[in-house]
């Protein structure tokens, strides 16, 4: 499981360092073959690329002819395209992904148990500070059980 955040610099290149703290264990997940796609949120999703490959399979079992499944599969597979780490822990995002995003400098990257988001740093604390000030969060969680947990 990824969790955490970390804020890393994208070079000029649109060359983002994995975190040191990750790449041992995507290595041993996925030989470092990555996934990377949009999400509705206006990040990225990166994930190892087993992973991406069984969300692909349930999106490819939706039904073709369904004009809302559809829509899924050109935003999430569409943009779905492969990245490598390379030596030096970097993987390279390419130009429509960072421009979809708003990446520019700094990028949280985040944690998300089987994947990671990919965040600009400014939006990720908007995010968070909006999240903070949800009523919909606390009444969501105890729909789902989550009342009891002792934080």
């Amino acid at each position: 499981m990824f969790r955490g955040v970390s804020i890393v610099n994208l070079d000029a290149k649109g060359r983002l360092a994995i975190p040191s703290k990750h790449r041992e264990r995507l290595q041993e997940m996925c030989d470092s073959h990555l996934v990377v796609t949009v999400d509705r949120d206006r990040c990225l999703l990166l994930y190892p690329e087993p992973e991406w490959e069984v969300i692909e399979r349930k999106f490819a079992a939706l039904p073709a002819l369904d004009p809302t499944a559809r829509s899924l599969q050109r935003l999430y597979v569409g943009n779905a395209q492969e990245v490598d780490v390379d030596a030096q822990g970097r993987i390279l995002l390419p130009q429509y992904l960072r421009d979809f995003a708003s990446l520019d400098k700094r990028v949280a990257f985040v944690g998300q148990g089987i994947k990671f988001e990919l965040w600009d740093e400014q939006a990720w604390n908007a995010r968070n500070e909006a999240a903070l000030n949800d009523a919909a969060i606390g009444d969501l969680a105890l729909e789902a059980g989550l009342g009891s947990l002792t934080l």
